[in-house]
């Protein structure tokens, strides 16, 4: 066997994955399909929905959950901790929570700026780094996947903030994928636009120029985004600093 493929080996089922973001919309579907797919789950979000809870009692011996703001490092710290105490180590990170913008650059307060950049940008740098650094420590040929977006590679109005943390987790994406050198796979995922809280902003006529604009004739679906996810955590491929567009061809 190869060095490359000896580096690259699937994950087996017993993977421990930690996503942030995880209470609802996407993160909580990804949550969702990995404990289906029979691996380990650590979720956080600000806030644990009851369905989120509801997962958590359902397997009780893989799932790890607890409320944290991803951009308290330190809470962050003590939730991996506390995770791989209860789990094991750590194999995979989904980089998924994030906030959303519904203003004009113009209009768009300083303070407003500062929180979308360090939510969706700096905080999962950080917690990549922590991730990495542990499963480096133990041995472990783990994988990343940052959530992004199509803002990153499509320009929208009132998303200009978000788009730019959105592009520079793609940037991050690839420069950490060659950084790593094959030891962990990096991966992006750029979902298009789907019905959630953070889409909402847009405002149904944007949304439906957006349909009208894309082949498939509609707007990304969550079930749509799953299995990309779960093969670039945990199937054996050599695909690495890239990032996946699912959006039904709307951003080309």
């Amino acid at each position: 066997m190869s060095d490359l493929a000896t580096r690259v080996r699937p994950v087996p089922p017993s993977t421990v994955v930690l996503v942030s973001g995880g209470s609802r919309g996407l993160g909580l579907a990804i949550v969702t399909d990995l404990l289906d797919a029979g691996l380990k789950v650590a979720a956080f979000a600000r806030t644990v929905t009851p369905e989120l809870a509801k997962l958590a009692d359902a397997h009780p011996e893989r799932t790890h959950v607890g409320p944290v703001d991803v951009t308290d490092l330190a809470a962050a710290q003590a939730f991996v901790r506390a995770a791989e105490d209860r789990l094991g180590p750590l194999d995979g990170l989904v980089n998924n929570a994030a906030v959303g913008q519904d203003s004009l650059h113009v209009h768009t307060a300083a303070a407003d700026l500062a929180r979308i950049i360090e939510t969706n940008l700096t905080a999962p740098l950080q917690l990549t780094r922590l991730a990495v650094r542990r499963m480096l420590a133990q041995g472990r040929r783990g994988r990343i996947v940052n959530v992004t977006s199509i803002c990153a590679q499509r320009g929208f109005p009132g998303l200009v903030a978000y788009s730019a943390t959105k592009g520079g987790m793609d940037a991050a994406t690839r420069s950490l994928a060659r950084e790593l050198g094959g030891r962990m796979l990096v991966n992006a995922v750029a979902p298009g636009f789907f019905a959630s809280e953070m889409s909402a902003v847009l405002g149904q006529t944007q949304l439906d120029q957006i349909v009208r604009r894309t082949p498939t004739g509609q707007l990304t679906e969550p079930a749509e985004v799953l299995p990309v996810v779960r093969m670039l955590l945990c199937d054996q491929t050599n695909i690495n600093g890239q990032v996946i567009v699912v959006d039904g061809a709307a951003s080309i």
